[in-house]
């Protein structure tokens, strides 16, 4: 029977590879152990714990399939984590591989920006993002008005806003990091 896939669904199809101990124990799943990888999810942006396919190897920075069907390097996503509980080497390679993530999403966050709205009469979604303040988010809402961005260049030579992809993977570190009491790009 065919079931069409809902826009918002639950499971992550892909994620990046953080970290992994070839001979690890689960801290999601008790007396799991084996290859276990801290990974960060493509969509939702969350931590993930992975078991992987015994005698299989992963590189920092790699993207696997972790969807439900065809999987090839991994048997079983354990859990999601917290920021705090992931390994320091983990942590230092987080925000390349969150970088990573918004340089190859490009059109997701362009579109992001394209839609964002206000939250409250006071505060506007993309004030939110670090570099943006009330110059550059009324230039960019002027803007999008004419013309949707198409990219981050077309914003960039647009409105004069530097480097959207440091800005929007600073956001998405402060959100995993629990540092942003309201989440944008991170799922909960």
């Amino acid at each position: 029977m065919y079931r069409a896939q809902s826009p918002s669904r639950k499971y992550e199809e892909y994620a990046y590879v953080l970290d992994f101990n070839p001979r690890g124990k689960s801290i999601t799943v008790r007396g799991r152990e084996g290859i276990i990888v801290t990974a960060i999810g493509e969509d939702h942006l969350t931590l993930l714990e992975i078991l992987g396919v015994s005698n299989s190897s992963f590189e920092v920075n790699e993207k696997i399939y972790i969807g439900k069907e065809g999987r090839t390097k991994v048997l079983s996503v354990l859990g999601k984590l917290e920021y705090d509980q992931i390994s320091s080497s983990a942590q230092s390679e987080l925000t390349a591989v969150v970088e990573n993530i918004v340089t190859v999403n490009e059109s997701k966050f362009v579109e992001y920006l394209n839609n964002a709205q206000p939250l409250t009469p006071r505060i506007h979604a993309l004030e939110l993002i670090p570099g943006i303040g009330k110059t550059y988010m009324k230039m960019m809402l002027e803007e999008r008005e004419k013309k949707k961005f198409e990219n981050y260049q077309d914003l960039q030579e647009r409105v004069g806003f530097k480097d959207p992809i440091k800005h929007i993977s600073k956001r998405i570190m402060d959100e995993i990091t629990g540092e942003s009491r309201m989440n944008l790009f991170v799922k909960r």
